[in-house]
């Protein structure tokens, strides 16, 4: 049965302990919190804010976030015990592997694939019209046939300059995790100052009338709801992709040097850093500018417009340049280090295990998916990318909250510097609902084809691919599945 095709923890802990084929593990605690903040802060904040106040939340965008918070803590808790107890690179696909089986590890795999490969692309549109903006002031205007793709709401040919930067992202994270992970420790000590500084200068420019607005045509029921519960909820689940970074943090462990220790502190110390900072940043755009005006590529640089600070709208601009460039990078190092673990146990094919002999990184992996990246910021629209990777991330985070109680159960052994509180069940289970309910409210705000979102049916079309892939190749080729070929017994011994 391929639910009984569980691979053996002995195994999974001995691959992350060879020095030769193995990751080599150069990052301590606070490169990892840095890994993660620069994954977290970025597009959410910079670009999303906007489009989830003006057509979902409105001034609610703030109650948005600590719903998304929240969900993304109980989800960060289960990540941190489970990747502190198995340390190697594969973040969920490699949990799901170890306690639910083959057939649900790759179906997490294959979603984690949506959230790094498309949550890069959605980045790199972003980081595109930031981009543009900056040459605009100096005077340099890109013809909008290269800025755009023929889907957007000024419609062009492709997206250039969000290829061009995936390129360059792409020759960096072939050449080395120490060396890229020092440039994302600069950039996101950059950005931060960034964030502080909106906070610091729009404070002083918070317009309270703004947060109850009147009933009207533009500002909708009015007051602090203007959408009513369901569009905060949908705001939530929208601004989710604000969050999604901290799990990238679990794809490093086999490069972590004391994964037991420093994997948990990297989730969630760079998960409350950014929770914090998101709330006070939305609570001050909603004071600046009124909700419905905020539908816009950059908000927080048109806030700045809005109460007559130009100057300012320069220096964010450049701010989320840097912001959006980490994310990318985050997110494509976890995505190549997802496909080199699926690599390792034989479901996708063995050149995607390949190390360049002197960088000793998966550059294959990298190059192909920096290629595709580079293609889906080319020639798709944010909103749609930014859906699907919310779809994605959420799916993952359903099978890795139900990992703790099977760890628990089925290996007591396997000790942890961290824990769960409150037991095994309590907060995995609230951390499976809670993922399931913002998967629902993402409808909310996206088109319909057929009489159904445009985001679950573009979740469904990748799934039915996966899982031809799977029952085409994977299952057959899978490591498991040829040892259980050659006779050989598929057990879970003692792995202390």
């Amino acid at each position: 049965m391929i639910l009984q095709r569980v691979k053996p923890l002995a195994r999974i802990l001995a691959e992350g302990r060879n020095e030769r084929s193995g990751l080599k593990r150069s990052l301590g605690p606070w490169a990892l919190t840095a890994m993660g903040i620069g994954a977290i802060i970025g597009t959410g904040i910079f670009v999303f804010t906007g489009v989830a106040s003006a057509t979902r939340s409105g001034p609610s965008i703030t109650i948005s976030f600590v719903v998304a918070g929240i969900v993304s803590a109980l989800a960060a808790l289960c990540y941190a015990e489970v990747s502190s107890k198995i340390p190697i690179s594969g973040s969920a696909y490699t949990y799901t592997y170890a306690t639910w089986g083959e057939f649900l590890a790759w179906i997490v795999g294959w979603g984690l694939v949506l959230e790094y490969a498309l949550g890069a692309s959605t980045v790199s549109v972003g980081w595109s019209g930031f981009f543009t903006n900056i040459l605009n002031v100096w005077g340099f205007a890109l013809p909008v046939a290269w800025t755009h793709s023929h889907w957007d709401p000024t419609p062009g040919i492709a997206n250039i300059p969000a290829a061009v930067i995936v390129f360059i992202l792409t020759a960096l994270l072939i050449r080395g995790t120490k060396e890229s992970s020092t440039v994302n420790a600069v950039i996101v000590a950059i950005k931060v100052a960034i964030v502080l500084f909106f906070i610091a200068v729009g404070i002083g420019h918070i317009n309270s009338a703004y947060y109850h607005l009147p009933p009207g045509p533009q500002s909708g029921l009015g007051g602090y709801f203007p959408f009513g519960i369901t569009g905060m909820l949908g705001g939530a689940a929208f601004c989710f992709f604000a969050y999604i970074g901290f799990d990238a943090v679990s794809t490093a462990a086999e490069e972590a040097k004391n994964p037991a220790r420093d994997l948990p502190f990297g989730i969630i110390a760079s998960l409350i850093i950014c929770t914090l900072l998101f709330i006070v940043v939305v609570a001050i755009l909603n004071g600046m500018v009124p909700f419905y005006k905020l539908n816009v590529a950059d908000p927080v640089a048109f806030a700045m417009n809005y109460v007559g600070l130009p100057w300012a709208s320069v220096i964010i601009s450049f701010g989320a340049l840097a912001g959006l460039t980490t994310v990318m990078l985050v997110m494509m190092f976890g995505q190549s280090r997802i496909f080199f673990s699926m690599s390792r146990d034989g479901l996708i094919p063995p050149a995607f295990t390949r190390l360049h002999p002197a960088w000793h990184t998966p550059w294959i992996s990298q190059l192909i998916f920096g290629l595709l990246i580079a293609a889906g910021g080319a020639f798709f629209p944010i909103s749609i990318l930014g859906s699907l990777t919310n779809m994605g991330t959420l799916a993952a985070f359903v099978l890795t909250s139900a990992a703790v109680p099977v760890l628990r159960l089925r290996h007591p052994e396997l000790q942890s510097d961290f824990k769960v509180p409150f037991g095994p069940y309590a907060i995995p289970t609230l951390s499976a609902i809670a993922a399931l309910f913002l998967m629902y409210f993402l409808k909310v705000g996206n088109p319909y084809v057929w009489g159904f979102p445009l985001v679950w049916l573009g979740f469904l079309v990748w799934f039915t691919i996966g899982l031809l892939f799977y029952f085409s190749y994977g299952r057959r080729m899978s490591t498991v599945a040829l040892q259980e070929a050659e006779g050989v017994a598929i057990v879970q011994p003692r792995v202390n």
